[in-house]
């Protein structure tokens, strides 16, 4: 049994198979890190709210039996029913089941100039980078003579409204609110924060009213949204929209695009929008033993007939059913639909405020807030990350936040770890 990707679908599915797989099955886990990351959290590491490894769990620390290889993964041969992947060597692994649960990368080639001159957002090596780059701008502005420069360096452009979008447009706002005070030649009123939006509401995979109330709340705090703002291109400095304006500023976040990764093209699977099609049981029509779940498969929901969304909300209940369908099927027992309704969805939206939608109850503000800390707090991996994460939240609550650049140089060295010749071990 091999399943690829260590994100949050794969490590729940894991965890499962292990329980329910007869103790001689091997399971194989590939995973191009060896840690999985709680997106949701990484606006937080952007705000200097709480540390880069808050939002990461070791996977062989939440796995027993399965074997853990840290490797990219190459091809897969569906005929030959081999995966190809490589990390100092190439190597390949035999499969009788196979479960894709990869995920998906970032499309930083979605808009032109994007790749050039703009920042994504997907990993907690993005969010890293655009905490230091937020903090190297003050710290330029700090020191720099002309005050109309200055308001330059301070402006930041976000591309996307939607959860990502807006939980790192309140981050920044919160971060830059209590930061600037050590700044001496700094104001918070020169500071912008632009939230370009390509339709007409935030939020929209919540309702209308609450998408809106957002921008109600944004706009009050001093954070620019621009709606039906399309970015058509990215240039040094500026982001053009289809209007015909243009927006300047020192810093563009993009939170939008996503594409599949490189290995599934080479598949001949068939796609839709770029995600695998599954049958209602996640397995994948004509290959048997192939199944795909979570952000890189078009899962259909019985529940209402719609494409399951790209969430972790679905991604761990597909990863649930997904093991006992797996193990069914080398049974050969009959396999379930899955069919789930979503409980519903939060974004925090800075300043202790964040808005809801569960069971189609809309909340909003700070009882909102603590429903998203409570529920993602419970969602976490391991028991050690949830009570890391927590102190770290009440910390932050009495504490400035931390203004450290983390510029992670190595000594200079003619010593190239990545090219060195290395035995397995």
């Amino acid at each position: 049994m091999v399943v690829i990707g260590g994100g949050f679908a794969g490590a729940v599915l894991t965890k499962k198979l292990e329980k329910l797989l007869p103790d001689e099955w091997e399971i194989y886990l590939l995973s191009k890190t060896n840690y999985i990351t709680f997106n949701p959290l990484l606006p937080e590491v952007v705000g200097a709210s709480i540390l880069p490894g808050h939002t990461l769990a070791p996977l062989r620390q939440m796995v027993k039996r399965a074997r853990v290889r840290m490797v990219t993964v190459t091809d897969i041969d569906l005929d030959a029913r081999i995966v190809h992947h490589e990390n100092n060597r190439k190597d390949q692994l035999h499969f009788d089941q196979l479960a894709i649960t990869a995920g998906v990368k970032a499309n930083i080639g979605m808009v032109p100039g994007m790749a050039d001159f703009a920042m994504p957002l997907k990993t907690v090596g993005d969010a890293v980078c655009i905490r230091n780059h937020i903090i190297s701008r003050i710290e330029q502005a700090t020191i720099h003579p002309d005050p109309e420069y200055r308001k330059y360096l301070t402006t930041f452009i976000i591309i996307g409204g939607g959860f990502s979008g807006v939980e790192v447009a309140g981050e920044i706002d919160d971060f830059l609110r209590s930061a600037i005070r050590f700044y001496k030649n700094v104001r918070h009123e020169d500071c912008r924060i632009i939230l370009l939006h390509g339709t007409d509401c935030l939020l929209p995979e919540l309702s209308k009213k609450l998408g809106n109330k957002t921008n109600d709340m944004f706009t009050k705090r001093g954070i620019e949204v621009h709606l039906n703002a399309r970015a058509v291109e990215v240039v040094d400095g500026c982001v053009k929209l289809k209007s015909g304006e243009t927006i300047h500023g020192g810093t563009v976040i993009c939170t939008i695009g996503t594409t599949p990764h490189n290995f599934l093209g080479h598949t001949g699977l068939p796609s839709e929008r770029g995600r695998l099609v599954v049958q209602n049981d996640m397995s994948v029509n004509g290959v048997e033993g192939l199944w795909a779940i979570g952000d890189c498969a078009a899962v259909p929901n019985a529940y209402n007939g719609n494409i399951c969304p790209p969430t972790a909300q679905f991604a761990d209940r597909q990863a649930k059913l997904l093991a006992k369908n797996i193990n069914n099927a080398i049974r050969n027992k009959p396999t379930k639909p899955f069919r789930y309704k979503p409980a519903g969805s939060l974004a925090s939206i800075g300043h202790n405020k964040a808005v809801a939608e569960i069971y189609g109850i809309e909340i909003s503000g700070f009882i909102g807030w603590l429903m998203w800390r409570g529920i993602y707090l419970l969602k976490v991996p391991t028991l050690a990350r949830k009570v890391r994460l927590f102190l770290e939240w009440n910390w932050a609550m009495f504490f400035p936040p931390d203004l450290s650049h983390l510029d992670f140089k190595t000594t200079e060295s003619k010593y190239n770890p990545s090219t060195a010749n290395t035995k397995d071990g």
